[in-house]
C-alpha cells in the first residue's frame, strides 16, 4: 500500500474595514514578487483554520486578531504547481494598527476599495474575493476543466 495523499492547506486573512480591503505586495519570496495579496500562510498542523489566521495576521501585520470577530467566508481548491486548500477568512475587527513585520517578504501594504481592486492582484486571489463579495463559499481553481 502506497502512501496516503498528502494536500497543501494556507489560510488566507481579508481585513475588510470600511469597504477597504487590505493588500500586501509580495517581495523577495521566490512566488508572484510584486505581486498583491493578503495576509496568508500554511496551516502549521495541530492549529484551527482560525487560530492560523490569528497567528498569520500577528506575524505578518502586527495585529491581534480575536478569533470569535473573525470567520471562514471561503474554501477553494486549488491546483498550481501542486495541489492545495486554501481557506478564506474576514476579519473587520482586530487591535493594533497593521504595519509590515516582514519587510524580507512584503514592500508594501495598502488599503484598496473592494470595487477597485490594483490589477496585479494573485489571480486565485482575486477570484475568491470575488467569490466572497458573491456569496460563493466553494470554489475549486486552477484545474484543467477541458
Amino acid at each position: 500500500m502506497g502512501e496516503r495523499f498528502k494536500l497543501v492547506t494556507a489560510v488566507h486573512v481579508l481585513l475588510i474595514r470600511d469597504g477597504r480591503l487590505l493588500l500586501l505586495r509580495r517581495y523577495h519570496t521566490g512566488y508572484e514578487d510584486g505581486e498583491y495579496s493578503v495576509i496568508a500562510g500554511h496551516l502549521n498542523g495541530n492549529e484551527t483554520v482560525l487560530a492560523a489566521a490569528v497567528r498569520e495576521a500577528r506575524e505578518e501585520a502586527g495585529i491581534e486578531l480575536d478569533a470569535g470577530q473573525a470567520r471562514v467566508a471561503a474554501v477553494m481548491h486549488r491546483k498550481s504547481d501542486d495541489e492545495r486548500i486554501d481557506w478564506f477568512v474576514v476579519a473587520g475587527q482586530w487591535s493594533g494598527e497593521v504595519r509590515i513585520t516582514e519587510p524580507e517578504k512584503c514592500d508594501s501594504m495598502t488599503w484598496f476599495a473592494l470595487n477597485n481592486l490594483p490589477a496585479n492582484v494573485i489571480p486565485y486571489v482575486r477570484r475568491a474575493i470575488s467569490n466572497i463579495l458573491h456569496g460563493h463559499w466553494f470554489d475549486s481553481y486552477g484545474w484543467d476543466e477541458a
